[in-house]
C-alpha cells in the first residue's frame, strides 16, 4: 500500500537534517530517571510518572519524522520493513525480560500470585497489557491486589499499539490526497489529521480522566495525544524552525526540562492523571523537541549539561533500564527475605543499570544488527517464536499454580483453642504471636467467598445494571429470622464468621453490598481517591435505594460494615470527614431502628497495607510479631465507631478489634493464622476464627423486643 508522493511538495516535506540528536538522547535519560525513582521512592519522586510521558512524545516525534522522510523520498511507506525494525528493535529485549520474570516468579513468589503474574505476562507479550490494567482498576478487589512484576509493560503496550496504527493512518491520508490530484495539499492533510488526533483524544483524556480516573490511566484513546504533540512538531517546516535565535532556543529547552522538574516534583498519587494535568509534562518535553529541531549544531547552552557523556549513556540505556527495574522492584523482597530498605534500593539501581547495559550490549544491539531475519518476513516469525516462548512459560506457571493449589486444598488445616483470635480470647494461656506455618493465604481465603446456601445475584437493588443482592436461604424454606448484610467489601470480609451462625439458626439472609460504597446517605466522592460523577452518583443511587428497601420491608436485623475511613465524602460545608460521616451514619440507622429493625454496625478492622508492607508477613513467618504496627496507627478514628458511642435503643455495636490487637499493637498473624486476605480484607479463614463472638451480639440483637416503629 503506498501513495505517489507529488513533486511539488517533496522539497517542502523534507524537513529533517539527518543527524543524532543528543538533546533527545537527553530527554530520554530525564523519562528513565524520573520512572525509575518513581518507582524506587514513590514518596520523594511523587510525580516521576510523568516521564512516562516524555517517552510518548519523543516516540510521536521520531516515528512521524520517519515516517513522512519516507514518503518525501519514495512516496510510500513500507509498511512490513518499517514493523519488522520495530520487532527487531523492540522484541528481543522486552521478551527476554518476561522469560527471565516469570522465572522468577515461580522461584520466588508464593504459588497464589503465579496466575495474575503470568496472565499480565501474556498481556504483556502480545502488547495489551494497559487494557488488562484498565480492566482490573474496575474491579475493586483488584485494587488490594499485590504487584505483578510485568504491570510496567502497559506503557510499552501503548507504544506498540501507535505504532502499529499511526503509519496506517498517516498512508491512508497521503493515499487520499493523491487521489485528488492535490499534491501540494499532503503536508497541510497531514498537519489537519494530527491536529484533529491530538484534539479528540485530549478531549477524551479529560472527559475520561474525571468520570472514570482509575482506567483513564491506561487506556489508549487518552494518550494517543501525547503522541501527536510529538508528531505535530516532525511535522512543522524546518524553515519555520530556523527563524528561532539560538538563545531563544535555548530558553526554549530550559523553560521545558523545568516544566518536567515542576510536574516531577509536585504531581502525586492524587493527582488527576492524565486529563489537564498531563499538559504541563507534554508540552514541557514538546519544547524541549521544538527548541532543538531544524539545528545543524547542538545548543550550546543546553548541550553543556545534556550532551554530558553519563546523561548520554543514560539515554542510550533508558529501554532496556525501563524494562528491567520494575521486576527487580517485585522480586528482590522475596530473594532477600525482607522488605526493601533504602540500602536495598540503592542495590536494585545499581543491579538495574548493570542487567540494561549488559540487555542493550548483548541483546538490544545485536538482534538489531543480525542479518538473519533482515527480511520482514523472517523477523515475523522470530516475533511470533519469540512470543509464543514467553505464552508458553506463563501457562505452565498457571497451570503450576493449579496444581499447587489443588496440593494446599488437601493439607490438613490448623485448630485448637489458641489458633487465629482464640489465641487473644485467653492470652494468658496462648501467644498470639506464635510462628505461622503457612503464612502463603489463597484463593480459599478469599474474603468474598460464598456459603452452598447462597444463590446468585439478584435484580433487587441493581443499579444501572450492575447487580448488588442476593439471598442465602438457610432456613431451608422456613420463616427463619431475616437478616441483612449491607455495605462494601469490609461488609463482605465478615461473612465467613456470619455463615456458621446463620447456619446455626436458620436465617433468611440477604446481601447487598456495593464495593467501595458506604451504605449511608453521605456526600461520597470517591474511595482513597475522587471517583467520576458516574461512579460515584451509582454509589449514592445504591445507599438511597438500600436505606429505602429496609424501611419498607424491615428485616428482623441489619449488620451494617464499610471501610468509612477510605470513603470521602464531601457534602460542600468545609465539616471533617468524620462530622459529615457521624451525622449521616446516625441518620441512617436511626430510620432503620425506628422502622422496628435491629441494627449492628461492626467498626472497621485495622489498617493493612497502609500501614505495613504487604508481604511483610510472607517475608517474616517465624516472627510475626515483626509486622505488628502500633494500635494507634493502624486504627485511626472510625467514623463506624464513633457514630456507635452514642447509646440508642435498637442499636447493637461490635468492635473486634480486641480480638486483632491487643493494648499496644495490631498483628498481621494471631495465633499462627494470617490476618488478612490483601492489602485491606480479613481472611476468611481468620474471620471464621471471630464468628463465637460475633455471635454473642447477633443473637442479643435478635433476642431483644423490637424497637417500637417511630
Amino acid at each position: 500500500m503506498s501513495a505517489p508522493a507529488p513533486a511539488a511538495s517533496r522539497s517542502r516535506m523534507s524537513v529533517r537534517t539527518p543527524r543524532f540528536r543528543t538533546d533527545i538522547q537527553a530527554l530520554r535519560a530525564v523519562a528513565i530517571a524520573l520512572v525509575v525513582l518513581n518507582h524506587l521512592w514513590p514518596e520523594r519522586m511523587t510525580g516521576g510518572y510523568v516521564g512516562v510521558d516524555v517517552f510518548f512524545v519523543i516516540s510521536g516525534f521520531l516515528i512521524t519524522g520517519h515516517l513522512v522522510a519516507e514518503l518525501d523520498r519514495t512516496g510510500r511507506i513500507r509498511l512490513a520493513p518499517f514493523y519488522a525494525r520495530r520487532i527487531r528493535r523492540l522484541l528481543p529485549a522486552a521478551l527476554l525480560v518476561l522469560a527471565v520474570t516469570l522465572i522468577g516468579v515461580w522461584l520466588l513468589l508464593p504459588y497464589p500470585r503465579w496466575t495474575d503474574n503470568a496472565v499480565q505476562a501474556i498481556s504483556s507479550a502480545l502488547y495489551v497489557e494497559n487494557w488488562t490494567l484498565a480492566g482490573l482498576s474496575v474491579d475493586y478487589s483488584a485494587h488490594n491486589a499485590a504487584a505483578s512484576a510485568v504491570q510496567h509493560f502497559w506503557s510499552l503496550s501503548v507504544e506498540e499499539q501507535f505504532y502499529l496504527v499511526w503509519p496506517l493512518l498517516l498512508l491512508g491520508t497521503a493515499a487520499v490526497i493523491a487521489r485528488r490530484g492535490v499534491g501540494g495539499d499532503r503536508r497541510r492533510a497531514l498537519q489537519a489529521v494530527v491536529l484533529i488526533v491530538l484534539v479528540l483524544s485530549f478531549a477524551s483524556s479529560v472527559v475520561y480522566t474525571t468520570a472514570f480516573p482509575s482506567q483513564a490511566y491506561f487506556v489508549t484513546f487518552t494518550r494517543a495525544w501525547e503522541f501527536a504533540a510529538g508528531a505535530a512538531i516532525a511535522l512543522i517546516p524546518v524553515t519555520a524552525l530556523q527563524r528561532i535565535n539560538a538563545f531563544a532556543a535555548s530558553g526554549l529547552a530550559v523553560l521545558g526540562y523545568v516544566g518536567i522538574a515542576v510536574a516531577a516534583f509536585l504531581y502525586g498519587p492524587q493527582t488527576g492523571y492524565p486529563g489537564v494535568a498531563a499538559l504541563l509534562p507534554v508540552v514541557a518535553t514538546a519544547a524541549v523537541i521544538l527548541a532543538g529541531t531544524g539545528r545543524r549544531a547542538p545548543l550550546w547552552g543546553v548541550a553543556v549539561v545534556t550532551d554530558r557523556r553519563p546523561i548520554q549513556w543514560l539515554g542510550e540505556l533508558s529501554y532496556s533500564l525501563y524494562l528491567w527495574h520494575w521486576p527487580l522492584i517485585v522480586l528482590t523482597p522475596f530473594l532477600i527475605g525482607a522488605p526493601l530498605s533504602w540500602w536495598s534500593r540503592l542495590l536494585i539501581l545499581l543491579a538495574a543499570l548493570a542487567l540494561a547495559w549488559a540487555g542493550r550490549r548483548w541483546v538490544e544491539a545485536p538482534a538489531q544488527r543480525a542479518e538473519w531475519w533482515r527480511e520482514a518476513p523472517r523477523a515475523f516469525l522470530g516475533g511470533g517464536l519469540m512470543m509464543a516462548v514467553v505464552v508458553a512459560l506463563a501457562l505452565a506457571l498457571i497451570g503450576g499454580a493449579a496444581i499447587r493449589g489443588t496440593q494446599a486444598q488437601s493439607a490438613p488445616q490448623p485448630t485448637g483453642a489458641c489458633h487465629g483470635a482464640g489465641a487473644l480470647i485467653d492470652p494468658t494461656e496462648c501467644d498470639p504471636s506464635v510462628a505461622v506455618s503457612d503464612p502463603v493465604v489463597t484463593a480459599d481465603d478469599a474474603y468474598f467467598g460464598l456459603a452452598p446456601e447462597c444463590g446468585d445475584l439478584t435484580d433487587t437493588l441493581a443499579i444501572d445494571g450492575r447487580q448488588t443482592t442476593r439471598e442465602c436461604d438457610f432456613a431451608t424454606g422456613g420463616p427463619g429470622p431475616r437478616v441483612w448484610l449491607v455495605g462494601d467489601s469490609h461488609a463482605e470480609q465478615w461473612q465467613a464468621a456470619v455463615f456458621p451462625i446463620a447456619r446455626a439458626e436458620g436465617w433468611n439472609l440477604t446481601i447487598s453490598s456495593f464495593s467501595g460504597c458506604p451504605p449511608a446517605d453521605v456526600a461520597f466522592v470517591g474511595f482513597d481517591a475522587l471517583w467520576g460523577p458516574v461512579d460515584y452518583e451509582r454509589c449514592r443511587n445504591w445507599a438511597g435505594a438500600l436505606s429505602e428497601e429496609i424501611v419498607a420491608d424491615p428485616p428482623d436485623m441489619v449488620v451494617t460494615a464499610m471501610a468509612a475511613r477510605q470513603q470521602l465524602v464531601d457534602d460542600g460545608s468545609g465539616r471533617s470527614h468524620d462530622d459529615q460521616f457521624v451525622e449521616a451514619l446516625r441518620g441512617t440507622w436511626g430510620r432503620w431502628i425506628d422502622a422496628g429493625v435491629a441494627v449492628v454496625p461492626i467498626a472497621d478492622t485495622p489498617l493493612n497495607g497502609d500501614v505495613r508492607d504487604i508481604d511483610c508477613l510472607l517475608l517474616n513467618a517465624q516472627s510475626p510479631v515483626d509486622c505488628a504496627v502500633a494500635r494507634p496507627v493502624a486504627l485511626p478514628p472510625d467514623p463506624v465507631a464513633l457514630a456507635s458511642l452514642e447509646p440508642r435503643a435498637g442499636l447493637w455495636p461490635i468492635d473486634m478489634s480486641p480480638l486483632l490487637c491487643d493494648d499496644a499493637v495490631c498483628f498481621a498473624a494471631v495465633g499462627g493464622e494470617p490476618v488478612f486476605y490483601d492489602a485491606d480484607h480479613l481472611s476468611s479463614a481468620y474471620a471464621a476464627t471471630l464468628s463465637d463472638r460475633l455471635r454473642i451480639t447477633l443473637d442479643e440483637a435478635l433476642a431483644a423486643p423490637p424497637t417500637p416503629r417511630g
